[in-house]
C-alpha cells in the first residue's frame, strides 16, 4: 500500500508541479514567473494520504457477492417520487427564482438535453463517443447560417439543424462500424477536432475565430421579446410592462420543452425493437449479430438520433447567445457531457439529469475558487466514481418483461464488456 501511494504521489507531483507550482503574473516590464512549492507539497501529500486511506479502506471491505439488486430497488423507489418533485420545481422555477438562477437553469437544462442525447449513443448502444460536441457545433452553425442567409426563424430552422446534425452523425458512423472501445473513442475524438478546425479556418462561411454575431432570437407566434416594447412585441400584445426577463423566461421554457421532448423520445425508442437492439449491441455485439440483428443499421441509427438532439441543443445555444465562435465547441465540452452520462449512470435518464445539476449547477459554488476550481471538480469526480463506480443510478428497469418489471442491479450488467 505504501508503494502504491508513493507512486500515486510521484505521478501527482509530475502533474501538479507545473500546473500548481508555477504561476505567471503581469509585471511592470514583462511577465513574471512565480513558484508555489507549498501548494504543490499540500496537493502531493493529499494524494499520498488519500490513496493510502483508500487502499486501507478497500482492504477491510468484505467481498460482496452478486446481490439480487436490493440497492437498485431502493433507488428505483426513491426515483419514483423524486422525478415529479424535480419536474414541478423546474417548471415553476421562473415564478420564484431570480434572474441569475433562471440563467443557470437554462445552462443546466442545455447540458441535460445534451446528456440525454449522448446517453442514446453511450448508455443504450454502448458506443463511446468523445466527439459529441461536433454535432452540437453543426446544429449551432446550421441555424446561424440558414437564419442569416435565408431569413428563416428559429422554429423553421430548428428541425433543419437537427437533420443536418443527424446527417453528419451518419457520416461519422460509417467509418467506425468495425471499431470498438479505445479505437472508437480515438476516431470520434478526431472527428470532433476536425469539425472545430474546419469551423475555425473556413472564414468565408463561418467567420473563423471571429465567430458569427447577430443571430436572430426566437419568437412566440411572431411576437418578439425586447426591453423597449413597441408594436409586434410580446409586451405590447399582452399589455404589460416591457422587460428583458420575459425573453429569459421564454428561453427557459423553450429549452425545458426540448429537453422533455428528448427524454420522451428516448424512453419511447428504448421500448421499441430499435431500442432493444441498441441494448443488445451494448451488452455483446457478437451475440447481437448471432441473433440476426443488423449491426450496421443499429449503430448508424444510434449515431444519427443522438446527433440530432445535439443539433437541436446547438440551435438553441446559438439563438440564446446570439453569437457563436469555435471556442464554444472544444473537446472539454464533449468531456463534460460524457462525464455527466457516466456519473449519472449509463442508460439512466434521471441519473443524467441529477449529474447535470450537480456538475453544472454545483460548479457555480466554486466560482470564487477560480484557480482550484477544476482541481476540486476532478477530485469530486474521482471520489464519486470510487464510491459509486457505475454512477448515481446504476440499475436499470428492463425494457420488456413477461411479468412485473423489477430493477436490474448494476452487478448483473456487462455494459459492453461481454
Amino acid at each position: 500500500m505504501l508503494r502504491d501511494a508513493a507512486l500515486s504521489a510521484l505521478v501527482a507531483f509530475g502533474l501538479f508541479g507545473p500546473m500548481i507550482g508555477l504561476k505567471t503574473e503581469v509585471g511592470v516590464a514583462a511577465i513574471e514567473l512565480h513558484t508555489r512549492p507549498i501548494a504543490v507539497l499540500i496537493a502531493v501529500a493529499a494524494v499520498f494520504f488519500g490513496r493510502l486511506g483508500l487502499l486501507a479502506w478497500q482492504s477491510t471491505r468484505p467481498v460482496q457477492k452478486a446481490a439480487p439488486g436490493r440497492m437498485a430497488d431502493s433507488l428505483a423507489y426513491i426515483g419514483r417520487y423524486l422525478t415529479p418533485i424535480v419536474l414541478v420545481l423546474t417548471i415553476t422555477m421562473p415564478f420564484y427564482a431570480e434572474r441569475y438562477w433562471i440563467d443557470l437553469g437554462i445552462l443546466v437544462l442545455t447540458y441535460v438535453m445534451l446528456g440525454w442525447g449522448l446517453n442514446i449513443v453511450v448508455g443504450l448502444a454502448g458506443l463511446l463517443d468523445l466527439g459529441y460536441v461536433a454535432f452540437y457545433a453543426v446544429g449551432a452553425y446550421s441555424y446561424a447560417l440558414i437564419a442569416q442567409n435565408f431569413g428563416l426563424g428559429f422554429w423553421s430552422c430548428l428541425p433543419l439543424a437537427g437533420i443536418l446534425a443527424a446527417f453528419w452523425g451518419v457520416l461519422l458512423g460509417f467509418p467506425v462500424l468495425r471499431l470498438r472501445g479505445d479505437y472508437l473513442a480515438i476516431v470520434t475524438l478526431a472527428f470532433g477536432e476536425i469539425i472545430r478546425v474546419v469551423i475555425l479556418n473556413w472564414t468565408t462561411l463561418t467567420g473563423g475565430p471571429n465567430g458569427m454575431s447577430g443571430i436572430p432570437r426566437p419568437t412566440l407566434f411572431g411576437l418578439v421579446f425586447n426591453s423597449g416594447g413597441g408594436k409586434g412585441s410580446f409586451a405590447d400584445f399582452f399589455g404589460i410592462e416591457p422587460s428583458i426577463s420575459h425573453r429569459v423566461i421564454f428561453l427557459f421554457y423553450v429549452i425545458l420543452g426540448l429537453a422533455l421532448l428528448t427524454n420522451w423520445v428516448s424512453l419511447r425508442l428504448r421500448r421499441l425493437p430499435l431500442g432493444r437492439a441498441w441494448e443488445a449491441l451494448r451488452e455483446d455485439e457478437i451475440a447481437c449479430r448471432a441473433l440476426g440483428i443488423d449491426v450496421t443499421v443499429t449503430k448508424l441509427t444510434a449515431f444519427a438520433i443522438g446527433a440530432a438532439f445535439a443539433g437541436f441543443a446547438g440551435a438553441f445555444f446559438a439563438t440564446r447567445q446570439a453569437f457563436i465562435s469555435p471556442e464554444s465547441f472544444t473537446f472539454i465540452e464533449s468531456a463534460i457531457v460524457l462525464a455527466i452520462v457516466v456519473l449519472g449512470g449509463l442508460g439512466s435518464q434521471l441519473g443524467v439529469a441529477l449529474a447535470a445539476i450537480v456538475m453544472i449547477g454545483g460548479g457555480e459554488m466554486f466560482r470564487d475558487f477560480q484557480e482550484y476550481r477544476m482541481l476540486i471538480f476532478g477530485g469530486a469526480l474521482v471520489l464519486v466514481m470510487v464510491v459509486r463506480p457505475r454512477g448515481f443510478l446504476s440499475g436499470r428497469t428492463p425494457s420488456v418483461s413477461l411479468g412485473a418489471k423489477k430493477k436490474i442491479g448494476a452487478n448483473l450488467m456487462t455494459e459492453g464488456h461481454g
